[in-house]
């Protein structure tokens, strides 16, 4: 995501305009081989996935066709072998192997995955989703990867469903191109208090400063 949190079309152009928005393509700029060891290193252990309907149709339109010749064909094969839970009032036929497509309830039936059996469940891209996601407190954990530029508009990763909670950083690494990778676990509640005002020695003028 960028630093405002808009996490919309990263990879092309034309992978999701919606709302006008003209900026995708934005990781193209920053994209080196510690992110790409990232994400293989991220996707190392098997995995279910949970998409929402629009980045399930991005995704079945590119990934099953990536041939074994191109750089993606690692992510590829992995997203092609992973189970996958499509959310969608629309969708009535998944083409993509091992999709399943959870109908109803979608915050109960999300919680019924949870509870089973099974490898971790990762959710790429899916915006809309999220903002379930988060509204009910289903993310366990977020894999950051915080791009340095910001846009004002765009679909935000934090956005109306967020709720107030707390988060624990349990790891944190940089790429060359200022690319701050971060993984926060769900740590409670938020705490609030007080915090005293540090006052300037006698004196002395207190910097002026901006941060």
């Amino acid at each position: 995501m960028t630093l405002d949190s808009v996490m919309q079309a990263p990879r092309g152009p034309e992978e999701d305009m919606t709302g006008g928005f003209r900026y995708g393509g934005w990781i193209a700029g920053y994209w080196d081989d510690f992110l790409s060891n990232i994400m293989n290193e991220q996707m190392a252990k098997p995995f279910d996935i949970l998409l929402g309907r629009k980045t399930y149709e991005i995704f079945a339109a590119y990934w099953p066709y990536v041939k074994s010749d191109s750089p993606d064909y690692s992510i590829a094969s992995k997203f092609n072998d992973a189970k996958k839970y499509v959310t969608s009032k629309t969708l009535e036929n998944l083409d993509w192997t091992n999709s399943i497509l959870i109908k109803g309830d979608i915050v109960q039936e999300i919680r019924k995955i949870k509870q089973q059996n099974g490898p971790e469940l990762q959710v790429h891209g899916s915006s809309n989703l999220i903002q379930t996601l988060l509204k009910h407190d289903l993310i366990d954990e977020f894999r950051l990867k915080i791009f340095p530029i910001t846009f004002g508009i765009g679909k935000r990763l934090f956005g109306d469903g967020t709720i107030p909670a707390a988060f624990k950083l349990i790891d944190s690494r940089t790429s060359t191109t200022g690319v701050i990778v971060a993984t926060y676990e769900r740590a409670g509640k938020v705490k609030t208090g007080s915090v005293a005002t540090l006052e300037t020695p006698t004196g002395a003028e207190p910097a002026r400063q901006t941060t």
